[in-house]
């Protein structure tokens, strides 16, 4: 078998995967594209293990390794995707901008000191404001 057909095949998995980490919204549709990439990585490391007749057979070790690495990292993934959406309602990856940010949009820094900063001095947009 030539080489060209499992790296093509690699390839247009990759840009697939690309597009969808790219054009995607939802947090679970980004952590699926990342794994198709991930999926031609391994597709080429064993196409290429083949083809150089390795003895060794590094490409399809280095292939498990990233399968296991793959496997952990979906776990936290959704993990991480199921507290979001549990917390805030909703996994749209353009609206997870900041960790620290609550649905009803308050600060978390006004709570405790009242809009000051850790040293208890206001911040520059509340010295701004007093000043106006």
């Amino acid at each position: 078998m030539h080489l060209a057909y499992p790296a093509v095949l690699a390839v247009l998995l990759f840009c697939v995967g690309l597009y969808g980490v790219l054009a995607r919204r939802n947090a679970i549709l980004v952590l699926m594209s990342v794994e198709l990439m991930l999926n031609a990585v391994n597709l080429n490391l064993v196409a290429f293990d083949v083809w150089l007749r390795d003895k060794l057979h590094a490409g399809q070790a280095l292939t498990l390794f990233t399968i296991a690495v793959a496997a952990a990292e979906i776990g936290i993934g959704l993990a991480i995707v199921l507290l979001v959406y549990r917390n805030r309602g909703s996994s749209d990856v353009d609206r997870l901008r900041d960790l620290a940010e609550r649905p009803d949009g308050t600060d978390p820094n006004d709570d405790l000191t009242g809009g000051a900063d850790a040293a208890g001095q206001p911040r520059p947009d509340q010295q701004a404001e007093a000043a106006a």
